[in-house]
């Protein structure tokens, strides 16, 4: 799993007990679900199908450090399974896992359109298959 951003605890994303608040760590995880899968399917239009139970291993508190991290389960005609990580950076104890986030590739019309992918790519692959193309 390779761990694309990292994000402070602040005092606003706290919970009445003090604790990292699950409707923050969520948002951050279906936003970096979004971002990896558009990256991967090179389309904007993408948008979060399901995901599944949301497992809470341990709290984070203010201060300290998290990275969310992302892989890929599978790619579909028009999706992507994603399973993510989120855990405190400094002590990589995980603080929540999810197994699957389905993630739908998108047309202009609004409707589920065939990505043609079939495996994980990385940018700098694409550029240097465009140069070598040029």
């Amino acid at each position: 799993m390779r761990f694309h951003t990292r994000k402070l605890v602040k005092p606003g994303d706290l919970n009445a007990n003090g604790t990292l608040f699950g409707g923050a760590v969520l948002a951050w995880i279906d936003e970096e679900a979004a971002l990896y899968s558009i990256i991967q399917l090179e389309n904007k239009k993408v948008v979060t199908k399901y995901m599944s139970e949301i497992n809470f291993m341990s709290s984070a508190h203010r201060g300290d450090i998290i990275e969310i991290g992302v892989a890929v389960v599978k790619f579909g005609k028009s999706s992507l399974t994603l399973k993510c990580e989120v855990r405190n950076k400094m002590t990589l104890e995980t603080i929540v896992t999810v197994d699957n986030i389905i993630m739908v590739n998108l047309g202009d019309d609004g409707k589920p359109k065939n990505h043609g992918k079939t495996k994980i790519e990385y940018v700098k692959d694409r550029i240097a298959k465009e140069e070598k193309n040029s």
